[in-house]
């Protein structure tokens, strides 16, 4: 067995994929649990508060004003009735969403004509949510295959102040000037912006065998230095790998967060403050893959110094990963640990943090708390320069993958859920 293998929750048999996976062969049983169809998650962001200052994303000190957002993501599994979440969390105010629709998408801000379907809320076309809330919308009825592209649109007839987003959206958002366009099938555009405004999921009705992964983490799987609308972060490739499951779907859910720490609130808050509801929360989890902590390492180490006093320690890492292991294992969802990957070269990189980086993936690989680990740190790395990115899949700043980079991580995180080599079908190879 390799060295990155381990029987990591004894007495619970590990078998090896790839080389770089530790699997539990317990996946197929946990799927057949339910008895019914239920809501399962098919896309979601996590909500962020606003920014101190506007530069130029969605989001700004004035918000919005009779203005249309149009937002367009991409969900992992499909179905044929849906529902969509919005969150206020880090509104200072309600905000009034004055009319919500989706549709699939087809190009720029244009819709699929006969696609459109008005969203309500408790029945009504417009709702009001409270600052610190979240909105569900009534299930509608639409046809959505895997890995569908939807727009979703949404009317604010009112200054809303600064929007909850998530900045790193990586997708075009299309911004109108003044006026309700949320059913028009080609909206007039004003500007763009590359982040989601209150948008925080997408839900399906599913099988009972249907269940979601949420990735917990920080830029890496957020998809930074990913190619613009393309939909090449890891979890993305993660989603398109699990597609050819057929018989039992598993949606993937994105909670990655663009500078986000295990500890310390910076980019959002932090993992640990933020685990219940972008976790716990979510419709239709099974299993949690973690990949969080190279930012606690370091932020700390910036030049400007502005973090220095955030310092942590690799123990103190280690324990904010065990506590999200056993908050998760309490809920019955199982959880992967995923190895830091390299980031020697890296703004903030010192031969300090790097002993730190590799006393933690020393841990998550040995200490038997995950059900399994996702060794992305092999996987990415320079086998001639172990502290550094395989120049193919480096971005250029030495700390985010490129395309390449996430593609190879994503198809190593779906060896764990996809049959073992030799029980595969032809078209699964």
């Amino acid at each position: 067995m390799s060295s990155v293998l381990r029987n990591l929750r004894s007495p619970i048999r590990v078998a090896a994929l790839l080389g770089v996976i530790a699997f539990l062969p317990g996946l197929g049983a946990a799927q057949s649990e339910g008895t019914a169809e239920h809501w399962v998650g098919t896309w979601a962001a996590s909500p962020q508060m606003p920014p101190a200052q506007a530069s130029q994303q969605a989001s700004s000190d004035t918000g919005f004003s009779n203005q249309t957002v149009r937002m367009i993501v991409r969900v992992s599994i499909g179905g044929e009735e849906l529902r969509v979440r919005f969150s206020n969390a880090f509104g200072n105010a309600a905000v009034t969403l004055g009319g919500a629709h989706v549709a699939l998408t087809d190009k720029g801000a244009a819709i699929i004509a006969g696609t459109d379907r008005a969203l309500t809320f408790s029945g009504r076309s417009s709702f009001v949510i409270p600052p610190g809330a979240m909105a569900l919308s009534d299930p509608v009825h639409l046809h959505v295959a895997a890995l569908t592209r939807l727009t979703v649109s949404i009317y604010l007839p009112e200054s809303t102040g600064p929007a909850t987003w998530h900045a790193l959206g990586n997708q075009t958002t299309y911004i109108s000037g003044a006026g309700d366009f949320t059913a028009t099938t080609d909206m007039p555009v004003a500007k763009t912006a590359a982040s989601w405004c209150w948008l925080s999921g997408v839900e399906v009705v599913a099988s009972p065998r249907t269940a979601a992964i949420v990735t917990l983490g920080d830029s890496i799987t957020d998809g930074a230095y990913s190619t613009l609308d393309l939909n090449h972060r890891w979890p993305d490739i993660l989603a398109e790998q699990l597609a050819k499951r057929g018989d039992a779907p598993l949606a993937v859910l994105n909670e990655g967060i663009s500078g986000n720490r295990l500890l310390h609130d910076v980019a959002g808050p932090s993992a640990l403050a933020r685990f219940d509801r972008d976790v716990l929360a979510q419709d239709g989890v099974r299993y949690l893959i973690v990949l969080e902590g190279i930012n606690d390492i370091g932020w700390p180490h910036m030049a400007a110094g502005e973090y220095t006093t955030q310092a942590v320690a690799a123990q103190d890492i280690i324990a904010a990963l065990q506590q999200i292991a056993e908050r998760a294992h309490a809920h019955g969802i199982l959880v992967y640990g995923g190895t830091l990957t390299p980031f020697e070269g890296a703004f903030y990189e010192t031969s300090d943090g790097e002993a730190q980086r590799e006393a933690v993936n020393s841990w998550i690989r040995t200490s038997g708390v995950f059900d399994g680990v996702i060794d992305f740190d092999e996987v990415t790395r320079d086998p001639n320069k172990p502290g550094q990115f395989l120049p193919a899949y480096d971005s250029g700043d030495h700390l985010h993958p490129g395309d390449a980079g996430y593609d190879a991580m994503g198809h190593a995180a779906a060896q764990l859920f996809l049959p073992a080599p030799h029980t595969r079908k032809t078209h699964d190879r």
